[in-house]
């Protein structure tokens, strides 16, 4: 909204600024990051409020868990409000890709509100039908995706480019939807199942999107296209308002969630953000990439998929307790020691991901 600013600039003064997406992704990195410092105590309070025991926690989970009995969710509202505004505030909102974001992001935060509805009202850890949730995100990424390639250069529609290989392009067809909507649905459930310990998951995806954000902007400048030898996608570099504020936003929620959390993200925020993820890694052509990136997020929802197939199988469990941060728990980890070398290893997969840019 405050682009249009610019149109008051005659090029040399102060409103000239609003033409750039650097200074305007400041801007909302500050506004989403105040945004987390003035209303999260009222919101945390209204959501104690209003949960009386909070978050139900699993019986059968590790037993220091249960020390965080009472404590509320649906802390997503806090990160996705930021995001909200910072983007409308400073974004141009003539551009497609930015609404599309948006749209996952409230959808996908919609559902996880709802299922954090369920488990808070009934106090029970199901929520939320798991069939009902994917059928859901299923059909928001299929407008996505869709969404998506109508936007994409023409010879860049429903193709898959692979990292690494120089202008190596794969035409998918319309199998392209399904694989992106693949992409989408899988980083929202990815990032949820992630969200398991204080700080734990937000950290992460701030890693995640900063990676993907520096990604859109670079493809969406032809100058660095060239020099990178990536594939132009007009319009990305918008993507970095919105991703800034992500990690402002995020830096402010963290800062309640930070050890031992005051009020947990819930898959009101977990899904949100997930699908972002997948979504800008769509829109920017770099789904391969995201599984680097996000490669933390792959583990843990691979970690899960394997333990519940060999225990179908066998009778037996390869973890001690799926999602694996839970493993290291049961294994004696403290959760401060987990958490901090999990942010370790998503800083590292970042490292490479962004790394893909150059080698070539």
């Amino acid at each position: 909204m405050l682009y249009w600013l610019s149109a008051l600039s005659d090029g040399g003064d102060f409103f000239n600024l609003f033409r750039y997406i650097t200074f305007r992704a400041g801007g909302a990195f500050m506004t989403a990051l105040f945004f987390g410092f003035i209303f999260g105590p009222p919101l945390i309070n209204v959501l104690r409020k209003h949960q009386g025991k909070g978050q139900p926690i699993r019986t059968d989970g590790p037993e220091a868990h249960v020390a965080k009995s009472g404590t509320p969710t649906m802390g997503g509202l806090l990160i996705v409000g930021a995001l909200m505004v910072s983007t409308l505030f400073w974004a141009r909102l003539d551009n497609p890709y930015v609404w599309l974001l948006l749209f996952v992001t409230l959808s996908f935060g919609l559902i996880g509100f709802a299922d954090d509805y369920a488990k808070v009202s009934k106090q029970n850890v199901s929520g939320v039908p798991g069939k009902l949730r994917l059928a859901l995100g299923f059909a928001i990424s299929a407008v996505a995706a869709y969404w998506a390639t109508l936007f994409h250069p023409e010879a860049l529609q429903y193709q898959l480019a692979l990292p690494v290989f120089k202008d190596t392009l794969i035409n998918m067809g319309w199998f392209f939807l399904p694989f992106a909507m693949f992409v989408i649905v899988g980083a929202a459930n990815a990032v949820n199942l992630t969200d398991g310990l204080d700080g734990l998951a937000i950290m992460p995806v701030m890693i995640a999107s900063g990676t993907l954000g520096v990604i859109a902007y670079a493809v969406g400048r032809v100058d660095f296209t060239e020099y990178l030898d990536v594939h132009y996608v007009p319009g990305t570099g918008e993507i970095l308002i919105f991703v800034a504020g992500l990690f402002g936003g995020g830096l402010g929620f963290l800062w309640y969630n930070a050890p031992p959390a005051a009020v947990f993200m819930g898959d009101t925020g977990s899904l949100a953000l997930g699908g972002a993820l997948g979504a800008i890694a769509v829109v920017t052509k770099h789904e391969i990439v995201l599984g680097i990136v996000g490669g933390l997020f792959v583990v843990e929802a691979l970690s899960v998929i394997i333990q519940v197939l060999y225990f179908k199988r066998t009778g037996k469990r390869v973890f001690l307790m799926a999602p694996i941060h839970h493993h290291y728990e049961k294994k004696g980890w403290a959760e401060p020691q987990i958490v901090i070398r999990f942010w370790i290893i998503a800083v590292i997969l970042a490292m490479i991901g962004l790394a893909t840019l150059k080698v070539r």
